[in-house]
């Protein structure tokens, strides 16, 4: 669909669930031409270490085999996006490998840690904000060094949530840290508009990819509800009648990338069937 996105590079972050969105985004650029880099955190047994010693988990490897062997091009390897080196050094192997660094999804993120706010404790709070917000300014800044250097123009995604917009009970962590994305995405646009450095935010609704699916366990469980009462509540409450998918935030992505939104930056894009209007 977008032609001028072939043999563009993209780096993602938090890629390594297999049906994740950072999996999802992976599968679409590669699918128009890009060259993809897929970053997660963590070693899994039997995975293959690289000439250069990162070692990605399984699942990493896997998506980034599933690329290559539907005619795409991935390769992958670890990131912690918290190790400030760690994000150069994923930025600087990228650019290596395939020649440029053009496009940034920062995707990785915690939403597992959800408390009512007066039992969140400190450590629980600062590993969300740290990887949500910290982990995707510190891939921000070493993504737009290279960008910048290349003289070329770039694109930063930032994967917030409609979290970013609406407060909800228990994610007193996880809201404030999307909340914090959307100021990142707004002075990264500010900023780097005068590189050609397009920055927007993907505000999704709720999708039941695995970390969705403890969601809703959890939140069914505290509200009272069964499984099958808290997904027909959920669907009822958004215009087009279903949860979101991965592949419609994948296909949002795609369109942020491409020449078609070259004018469109600081932007926080509602993706949520049309149950978050602001």
């Amino acid at each position: 669909m977008y032609e001028e996105l072939s043999g563009k590079t993209v780096l993602i972050t938090g890629a390594g669930r297999l049906q994740g969105i950072g999996a999802s985004i992976a599968r679409r650029l590669a699918a128009e031409g890009c060259n993809v880099m897929l970053t997660d955190v963590g070693e899994g047994s039997g995975s293959q270490t690289s000439e250069d010693g990162l070692t990605p988990s399984d699942s990493l490897n896997q998506i980034a085999r599933e690329i290559c062997e539907s005619g795409g091009v991935a390769a992958a390897m670890t990131c912690n996006v918290l190790a400030e080196d760690d994000v150069e050094r994923a930025c600087r192997l990228t650019k290596k490998k395939f020649g440029s660094l053009d496009i940034l999804v920062n995707n990785a993120g915690i939403g597992y840690l959800m408390q009512p706010l007066t039992e969140i404790s400190s450590e629980n709070w600062d590993a969300v904000l740290g990887v949500n917000l910290k982990g995707a300014f510190l891939a921000t800044k070493h993504a737009s060094l290279i960008m910048i250097g290349q003289g070329s123009g770039g694109r930063i995604i930032n994967i917030a949530s409609q979290a970013a917009k609406s407060g909800f009970p228990h994610a007193a962590a996880y809201v404030s840290s999307k909340h914090g994305l959307i100021g990142l995405t707004r002075v990264s646009a500010i900023e780097l508009g005068e590189h050609k450095i397009t920055a927007n935010a993907i505000c999704p609704n709720h999708i039941t990819t695995g970390l969705g699916e403890w969601q809703n366990d959890y939140f069914s469980k505290n509200f009272g509800q069964s499984l099958e009462e808290y997904m027909k509540n959920m669907a009822s409450r958004i215009p087009l009648g279903r949860p979101g998918l991965t592949e419609d935030i994948a296909n949002t992505c795609a369109f942020l990338c491409s020449d078609q939104a070259h004018y469109i930056t600081g932007e926080s894009m509602n993706v949520s069937g049309g149950e978050e209007m602001h």
